[in-house]
This record gives C-alpha cells, sequence and structure tokens, in this order.
C-alpha cells in the first residue's frame, strides 16, 4: 500500500534523507515542512501519516502539530533528538523515534504505524517508543 506521507523538519539534509527512504520503500512524500505555517498548508491535504520534528525553524511547534494533524485523523509518529521533551505521549499520536536514526528504524517505524491505521495487529520495532 502506497501511502502519503508528510515530513515536518526544518533540518533539510534530515529531510531530504527521510523523503529518499519513503519513496524507496514504495511510499508518496507529499513534502517538507520546516514549520507550523508551512504544515498548515497541508491540512487539507489527505495525509496517512506524518513523521514530525518537535524544535522546527519557528520553535517547539513540533507537539502543537502533532495534535493538530491527530485531529484531523493523520496517523502522527515523532522523530526527535529530544523525546523526553513529549513527557506521555500526546493523544492521537503513535510515539517516538530518537534521532539519529537509521534506515530501517524508520522503514520498520513507518511500516508500524501505518499497519496500526489499518488496523492490523503489528508488533512495534525496538527502537520506537510507543504512547499510551
Amino acid at each position: 500500500m502506497t501511502a502519503r506521507i508528510l515530513i515536518v523538519e526544518d533540518e533539510m539534509l534530515v529531510a531530504m534523507e527521510m523523503e529518499a527512504i519513503l519513496q524507496d520503500i514504495g511510499h508518496q512524500p507529499l513534502g517538507i515542512a520546516p514549520d507550523l505555517s508551512s504544515a498548515e498548508e497541508y491540512f487539507d491535504v489527505p495525509i496517512d501519516l506524518a513523521l514530525v520534528d518537535l524544535n522546527l525553524r519557528d520553535g517547539l511547534t513540533g507537539p502543537e502539530i502533532g495534535r493538530m494533524l491527530g485531529s484531523r485523523g493523520v496517523t502522527v509518529l515523532f522523530v526527535t533528538a529530544n523525546p523526553r521533551l513529549l513527557g506521555d505521549g500526546i493523544a492521537g499520536t503513535v510515539g517516538v523515534i530518537t534521532k539519529p536514526t537509521d534506515q530501517a528504524t524508520l522503514e520498520a517505524a513507518v511500516e508500524y504505524a501505518l499497519g496500526v491505521r489499518a488496523g492490523r495487529q503489528v508488533t512495534p520495532p525496538s527502537r520506537l517508543n510507543l504512547f499510551g
């Protein structure tokens, strides 16, 4: 299944690497949003999954973006170097991967999140910290 995935990340090299990995495994990256206003441009576009960093170009807006996307039915996975900032998690989001991460971890976490979205029984990868 090809998923439509939004990347919310302000470090362009990291974002472009994520975009390439997603394309390599058959998904459709919708774009890269480096801040809240850029992310809002995608809110009316069908999104299956969003990969969201916490600290963006405009500050610590990732949690707010995650909440907003989650409330719109988007599956949200945080990818951050600061997972403790999420505390026990954010309602409507799946979990968090700690950066730096590798291709295998990102692929496994994406497939897990999409499996949860589809209602399948899936086992979370070891480097994904789940919420709830």
